[in-house]
């Protein structure tokens, strides 16, 4: 076992996890340069919820984002985070989408395309490997940890081994909810690296307190890479954080081959950051607390902030805790699906309506229907019929690839934009996120056009007509 690398991920997780991915480009690119010369394994910056917050909140281009990264980090590996056929989005994406989007992805910057299916069903990955490997990015495929009398070592490790037949050229545990235990992660990554040849990084959150813990006994069995983030943006229910986990490998033979002096100093730039976050109301206090009930009922920390705030919506916080127990039984109902994007969403608010109309599944939102319906792909374990029948009736359910019920869309969407678009990006971003993505390209033509307005006055003031 060599030294470990480490992925940094300030500028995606991390920020994600604590401030609703509210950091800007304009935030990320002064200190750069300096993270390009720490000796970061890669820096993941891109994908998540990053590309909807940047169109949606901080009227940003997330393409722009991307490539203004990349003219900055000349020396470091650039990652993003791909829903699979989710891609960013919350639902299956036709195959030409996915192709060009990955495509696109890896010409304006990306070089490891970290790629995962909330349901682990590998038909849901296969176009996005296929992709990433053609056009000579990385595809990492990750693995959604998860706990339940079906999700045990040998689970992940047959899975391990299909994802690597599949073209992985390394492999993630990715663990959401911050629920994988020390000696878990020890068997775990011992009996992955005895059966993938492929190297493996390790992705948790600190929302339960115990990754610190699970990341050391995951590195003494093997692991090659962690995942953390920078102190001021670490721990709660982010990653944990990068100084303490590397100063604490010192004199060992894991100890990363990292300036620590020059990180302090880019820490030092974050926890003025952090300041400013706190005075704007951007970082609650909430997310940075160690939160136990994640062991018991594995909802990830931005699940738990969603119903929150489903309830106060509407006046129903008191039944806070009747939710939380009941998010078991409808992942059980359901059939044990990791609580991750898409899935996290559609069991917390079904537990949600479970608990507020009084009877469980009398409203099923129209999302759930569809996974009972096959239409996210295959269950863990088959969903009991009594449970099918209350949410379909009697309907069908489609048990092949999801993603082969969807035509393309591209031709069709680049003449419904034809007059906003201003790169080929812009498709892609509309198939992603049409509403959002008019807002945006409205307001990117008024920002121009307003620009236009004072070149002309200008103009017209030096040479009066």
């Amino acid at each position: 076992m060599s030294a470990i690398k480490i992925t940094e991920t300030i500028f995606r997780d991390a920020h994600q996890s604590l401030i609703a991915t509210r950091m800007k480009t304009e935030e990320m690119l002064p200190i750069a340069e300096k993270m390009d010369k720490v000796g970061f394994h890669a820096l993941e910056v891109w994908g998540g919820a990053t590309f909807d917050a940047c169109l949606r909140f901080l009227k940003e281009d997330p393409w722009d984002r991307l490539r203004a990264l990349r003219k900055a980090f000349k020396n470091t590996k650039l990652q993003m985070l791909l829903r699979g056929q989710n891609l960013l989005g919350y639902k299956n994406y036709p195959d030409d989408v996915v192709e060009e989007f990955v495509k696109k992805s890896i010409e304006n910057g990306i070089d490891i395309i970290r790629i995962f299916d909330a349901l682990n069903d590998t038909r849901n990955l296969k176009k996005s490997i296929e992709a990433t490997k053609k056009y000579g990015g990385h595809a990492q495929v990750a693995i959604s940890y998860t706990t339940s009398p079906v999700h045990n070592i040998e689970y992940y490790v047959n899975l391990a081994i299909e994802m690597e037949k599949m073209g992985a050229d390394s492999i993630c545990i990715k663990d959401m909810s911050g629920i994988l235990l020390p000696y878990v992660a020890e068997e775990l990554v011992r009996e992955l690296k005895k059966n993938i040849s492929v190297p493996l990084e390790i992705h948790s959150h600190f929302t339960s307190g115990i990754a610190n813990q699970t990341y050391m006994k995951a590195i003494e069995a093997g692991v090659d890479i962690i995942d953390t983030a920078m102190s001021p943006l670490g721990n709660g229910t982010s990653q944990p954080a990068t100084e303490p986990m590397i100063a604490s490998l010192q004199g060992t033979k894991y100890y990363p081959d990292i300036d620590m002096n020059l990180l302090l100093e880019i820490t030092e730039y974050f926890k003025d950051l952090r300041e400013k976050y706190e005075k704007e109301g951007l970082l609650n206090n909430k997310v940075l607390n160690v939160d136990v009930r994640t062991l018991k009922y594995q909802v990830p920390g931005g699940m738990l902030s969603n119903l929150v705030s489903q309830l106060e919506s509407q006046g129903a916080l008191d039944r806070f805790d009747e939710v939380l127990e009941e998010v078991p039984k409808v992942r059980k109902d359901l059939g044990y699906p990791p609580l991750v994007t898409p899935m996290s969403q559609m069991v917390g608010t079904q537990a949600v309506l479970n608990v507020l109309s009084g009877e469980r599944y009398k409203m099923v939102p129209k999302e759930v229907k569809n996974y009972v319906r096959g239409l996210y792909g295959k269950s863990t374990v088959p969903i009991k019929e009594d449970i099918k029948e209350k949410i379909i009736g009697d309907e069908e359910v489609y048990t092949g690839r999801p993603a082969d019920l969807l035509e393309p869309v591209l031709k069709k969407y680049e003449k419904e934009i034809s007059e906003y678009i201003e790169q080929d990006e812009d498709v892609l971003t509309y198939a992603l996120f049409p509403n959002v993505a008019l807002d945006f390209f409205k307001h990117r033509q008024a920002q121009k056009y307003k620009i236009d307005s004072q070149l002309l006055d200008e103009e017209n003031m030096v040479y009066p007509v």
